[in-house]
């Protein structure tokens, strides 16, 4: 958690404008969200992808093109250039706030040229599945990266460094994943699919000591010439676990600092993200998607959905230290790949939920701080139009009450199907306490401890105006308006 009641923030959504200004605008914003309460900084891909100013990132091409070279159509990402990263990464750690790189170590896309090769076609749902026999194929392998010329890195990448593709040359209509000669998809991954080892692209070989000894190489370079604090590793059900514990080790060292990370792992499963926890040592900390789809659930069934079970099965309820704990992510936002909408109504009670418990890393999304709007094609095929609510008024209470009231021990009161509370006790630092209530139903009040005597507490929110004054034990009736939350603080 880098820091006691850290707060991480995810410093983009999908539909950035491609307009090269998002590492400017952070630049300029980062002093105002560590004034806010937020401690560190998760940026997008930083590096070249094949969709060069319109890539989100994800669609790898050069991770050593952070925005220096003429490629894929442009100098610069969608977010800016090599210089306005590296100045945007200097602002923020001036400003106290750590920086954390998104690190695609899956795929590369967008091959300078193209290679033959003998593979085997696979049931794209089924990895254990053939669905032909070993033919030649013509595969887009060889990358050159004509517009870095050789510069930090001479190698060029080739079939033999990937194990299987999804497009053949030869016969493009087919729907198959390729197996390369004497390959094989990696164990130790997520098994949907038969071995979700293959996810797009170019699906690196991990087995290779040459893929290895590259990506260590780059890591190095990498850090030294950001000074990144630490990593969010994407799509890590899809690469050997094993992996990234001996990457995160080697980038370490040569740092001579610890580099903190968090991995992608987006599964329902909460044994899934046990497994790859166990694999890898407690070294990767996970977003935990399964309390993200307890919010998504909740915020659709409305009142018909038991609110003692919000926590039920999520990574945060069984292994907290390791649990990076979100509401919303670019994946999950409307019209996304796995769009698994929280509605608006609901943010508000799952920032508090994730935002004033003492369990978690909790990481707030830009779209659901700022707002969002943009229009794009839904699964049917139709234009949709989108606006996204910004909720930055009470999460930057929420956080003023993370860094102010939410220390001492937690007392919960999960007691009703509806309406839900807890307390913090402060300590000697941080004292008088605090106390949450919320409903998703009706109005709601809660009986709940603070331990603070015949003391008056308002509510930050100002959904509830009248004080609460508490009893000769520090107990009191807290209250909330229905479908929301009110946070008590002693009153000043």
């Amino acid at each position: 958690m880098a820091q006691l009641n850290g707060v991480m923030m995810q410093y983009f959504h999908w539909y950035i404008p491609p307009d090269g200004n998002l590492w400017n605008e952070f630049k300029e914003k980062a002093q105002e969200l560590a004034d806010a309460g937020v401690t560190s900084v998760w940026l997008p891909p930083a590096y070249k992808g094949t969709g060069g100013g319109y890539d989100v990132g994800y669609g790898v091409y050069d991770m050593y093109d952070l925005g220096e070279f003429d490629q894929k159509g442009s100098v610069r990402t969608k977010y800016g250039t090599k210089d306005e990263y590296i100045a945007a990464i200097k602002a923020a750690k001036a400003a106290g706030i750590r920086v954390y790189a998104d690190v695609v170590l899956n795929h590369k896309l967008g091959a300078d040229e193209a290679e033959e090769v003998e593979a085997t076609p696979y049931n794209p749902d089924n990895r254990h599945e053939p669905i032909g026999e070993m033919q030649t194929i013509k595969v887009w392998t060889h990358f050159t990266f004509p517009g870095r010329q050789g510069k930090y890195s001479d190698m060029e990448w080739h079939w033999w460094h990937f194990d299987a593709v999804d497009y053949n040359v030869y016969n493009e209509g087919e729907n198959a994943v390729y197996l390369f000669k004497d390959k094989h998809f990696d164990d130790n991954v997520d098994l949907e699919k038969g071995a979700f080892d293959y996810l797009m692209g170019c699906d690196l070989d991990m087995e290779s000591p040459e893929v290895r000894e590259e990506l260590n190489r780059w890591g190095e370079w990498f850090v030294e010439t950001t000074d990144i604090d630490g990593f969010r590793f994407d799509a890590v059900k899809h690469v050997r676990a094993n992996f990234f514990p001996e990457w995160l080790v080697h980038c370490r060292q040569k740092a001579g600092r610890n580099l903190f990370a968090v991995g992608e792992y987006w599964s329902y499963e909460v044994e899934a993200l046990h497994h790859f926890i166990s694999l890898t040592g407690g070294d990767v900390l996970l977003f935990d998607a399964p309390l993200h789809y307890n919010f998504s659930a909740a915020s659709k069934q409305g009142n018909d959905y038991d609110m003692r079970q919000i926590f039920d099965n999520t990574l945060v309820q069984q292994q907290p230290a390791l649990a990076v704990t979100l509401v919303e992510n670019h994946d999950s936002q409307p019209l996304q790949s796995l769009e698994s909408v929280v509605e608006s109504w609901f943010k508000p009670l799952a920032y508090a939920l994730i935002l004033l418990r003492s369990e978690g890393y909790p990481c707030i999304f830009y779209a659901d701080y700022y707002g969002a709007h943009y229009k794009d094609k839904g699964p049917d095929g139709n234009e949709y139009e989108i606006w996204l609510d910004s909720h930055q008024w009470i999460i930057d209470k929420f956080l003023h009450a993370r860094q102010t009231y939410a220390y001492g021990d937690q007392y919960d009161y999960f007691d009703h199907a509806n309406t839900i509370g807890w307390t913090r006790l402060g300590n000697e630092e941080y004292p008088g306490g605090m106390a949450v209530v919320l409903s998703n139903g009706g109005e709601g009040t809660k009986w709940m401890e603070v331990g603070q005597p015949n003391s008056t507490y308002i509510d930050i929110t100002e959904h509830i105006s009248e004080p609460i004054t508490t009893n000769d034990e520090g107990w009191a009736d807290f209250r909330c308006s229905a479908g929301s939350v009110s946070v008590w603080v002693p009153k000043s």
